[in-house]
C-alpha cells in the first residue's frame, strides 16, 4: 500500500540555499488513515530574524538547544524516503529538505504532490487557495497557524479529505507529477514501481483476472512503458490501455529462455490482443516408405495425428530444400524422392545417376536410402541447453527434439545432467520454438550445447 508523508516546516526566510529550517512536522497517512507523527524544533546555526519570529512565534532561545538538522537527518530520511512527499505548496518545503539533506551527503528525490494543485481540481471555484482560506471553507480547524504541527495536521485533514473524495484524482496527478501520466487509468503507479527491470515474461490482465496480452522483454518495466508511451501500434495501445489493470511477470534469466516462454504462453492461453503467434502452424514432414518394387521412397507432406514423419518442418519450401541435399548428397533419386514424375536424364543438375533406367536391385539403391536416413535420426538426437537462470547462482535447462522444445527446468548452477533430465517439466510442442532456436544456437558457447544419445 502506497504511504504519503504529510510535511510542513517553518523557515529562517524563503531561499533554500541561504536559509535554514527551524521546524518540521511530518505526519504519515496511509490512504486511510495517519499511523505515525513526528516533530522537532531544529536548530538553523543562522539567527532568525525578527520578521520571522513575527511571524512563526519562534525565536532564537527557543531554538539555541534544538537538535540541528544533521542530528535529526537520519530520523527524517527513514520517515520520508520511499513514500510520497505532500505538502501545501509542495516545492517549498521540497526545496528545503532536499537542499538540507545535500548538505549532510544525502541526495533526496520523491514522489510529490501539492495540496494547492489538488484543491484546485477537487474544490474549484474559491478566490484564495491558501491553506487558511480552504481550510475555512472545509470547517477544518487550524490550531497552531504558521506553526509545523498545526498546519501539518489541518494538511493532512484536508489531504484526507480530498483522498477520500477524489482518489482518482489524486493517482492522476501523483502519475503527472512523477512523470508517469503514460500509465493506463486502472493501472497503479505503486504496481507500475514493483515492476523489475529484468529479463522475462510478462501478462496484462483485465478487471476480471483474465491475461488479454503476453510479451517478453530484455527490461519488463521498459517494455511496459513503452507499451503506452510510444507511438507503436496506436490501436492495440489504446485497446491496451483501456483494459489492463494489472501485471504479472515471469523472470527468465535469458532473452531466448524469453521467446520460448512467450511462444508457449500464448499458445497455452490464447490472449485476444496477441496476434502474431496465435494461428496454429502447418508442419510439414518428410515421409519414407518401400514401394511395391521393394524400392525406397521419400514423400514430402503435411503432418497429421495419424502418421508419424521422419524429420519435420515449418513450411513446404523448407522440407523441400532438405530433401534436395539429401538428394545431391547421397546420389538419390529425385522420382523416388516425390520431387519429379519422370525418369531421370543425364546431365540434369540433379540426378540419381541412372538408376532410373537401370536394372540394379532395390537393395543397392536403398543403402544410400539407409544412409540418408542415418544421418537424419543422428541430426534428431535431443540436445540439452543451459542457459542463465533466474539467479546468479541458478541455470536454466532446456531439452529440445528435432528443433522444437520438449521439456525445460530451473536448477542450481552445480547440478547434474541426469537430475536435469529427471526433473524437467515438459511442454506440449510448438512449432515456433523451432525459430526461435535456430535463431540462437549459433550464438550459444559450445559448453551450453550437449548432445543427448536417447532419441525420443
Amino acid at each position: 500500500m502506497m504511504e504519503y508523508a504529510i510535511v510542513d516546516i517553518e523557515t529562517t526566510g524563503g531561499t533554500a540555499s541561504n536559509c535554514g529550517i527551524t521546524e518540521i512536522a511530518i505526519l504519515i497517512h496511509d490512504g486511510e488513515k495517519i499511523l505515525e507523527e513526528f516533530e522537532s524544533l531544529i536548530n538553523p546555526e543562522q539567527v532568525i530574524p525578527s520578521y520571522i519570529t513575527g511571524l512563526t512565534g519562534i525565536d532564537n532561545s527557543m531554538i539555541q538547544n534544538a537538535p540541528t538538522f544533521y542530528e535529526l537527518a537520519d530520523k527524517l530520511w527513514e520517515l520520508l524516503h520511499g513514500r510520497v512527499f505532500v505538502a501545501h505548496s509542495v516545492n517549498f518545503d521540497y526545496g528545503f529538505l532536499r537542499e538540507s539533506f545535500k548538505k549532510v551527503n544525502k541526495e533526496f528525490k520523491a514522489d510529490k504532490l501539492c495540496t494547492v494543485r489538488l484543491a484546485r481540481k477537487i474544490i474549484p471555484g474559491l478566490s484564495s487557495y491558501s491553506l487558511g482560506r480552504i481550510c475555512e471553507t472545509r470547517n477544518i480547524p487550524i490550531y497552531a497557524r504558521h506553526r509545523a504541527m498545526g498546519d501539518a495536521r489541518a494538511t493532512s485533514i484536508l489531504f484526507d479529505q480530498m483522498i477520500k473524495e477524489r482518489p482518482d484524482m489524486v493517482t492522476a496527478s501523483l502519475k503527472k507529477n512523477s512523470g508517469e501520466s503514460f500509465l493506463p487509468p486502472n493501472f497503479s503507479l505503486s504496481k507500475y514501481r514493483e515492476i523489475p527491470e529484468k529479463c522475462g515474461v510478462y501478462y496484462m490482465l483485465n478487471d476480471r483476472g483474465k491475461v488479454i496480452y503476453v510479451g517478453k522483454a530484455i527490461n519488463i518495466k521498459e517494455r511496459f512503458k513503452n507499451h503506452f508511451s510510444g507511438n507503436l501500434l496506436p490501436g492495440l495501445k489504446q485497446k491496451l490501455k483501456a483494459e489492463i489493470v494489472d501485471l504479472k511477470w515471469e523472470i527468465t534469466g535469458s532473452e531466448l529462455m524469453a521467446l520460448l516462454f512467450e511462444a508457449l504462453e500464448i499458445k497455452r492461453l490464447w490472449p485476444k490482443y496477441n496476434s502474431a503467434l496465435k494461428l496454429p502452424k502447418t508442419l510439414w514432414g518428410l515421409f519414407h516408405y518401400e514401394d511395391n518394387s521393394g524400392y525406397s521412397r521419400f514423400q514430402i507432406a503435411k503432418v497429421t495425428k495419424h502418421l508419424k514423419p521422419f524429420e519435420t518442418f515449418l513450411s513446404s519450401d523448407e522440407a523441400i530444400a532438405f530433401l534436395k541435399d539429401g538428394i545431391e548428397s547421397f546420389e538419390l533419386c529425385p522420382r523416388l524422392c516425390g520431387l519429379r514424375k519422370a525418369t531421370c536424364k543425364k546431365g540434369e543438375p540433379i540426378s540419381c545417376q541412372d538408376y532410373c533406367n537401370s536394372d540394379l536391385k532395390p537393395e543397392i539403391y536403398n543403402m544410400k536410402a539407409v544412409a540418408f536416413l542415418d544421418r537424419i535420426k543422428e541430426s534428431q538426437k535431443e540436445i540439452l541447453l543451459t542457459l542463465p537462470g533466474k539467479g546468479p547462482n541458478d541455470i536454466a535447462a532446456c531439452v529440445f527434439e528435432r528443433g522444437i522444445l520438449k521439456s525445460y527446468g530451473f536448477f542450481e548452477e552445480n547440478v547434474g545432467t541426469e537430475s536435469i533430465l529427471q526433473n524437467q517439466n515438459p511442454v506440449p510442442r510448438v512449432p515456433e520454438t523451432y525459430y526461435i532456436l535456430k535463431q540462437f544456437i549459433p550464438l550459444l558457447k559450445p559448453n551450453q550445447i550437449q548432445v543427448l544419445d536417447s532419441v525420443s
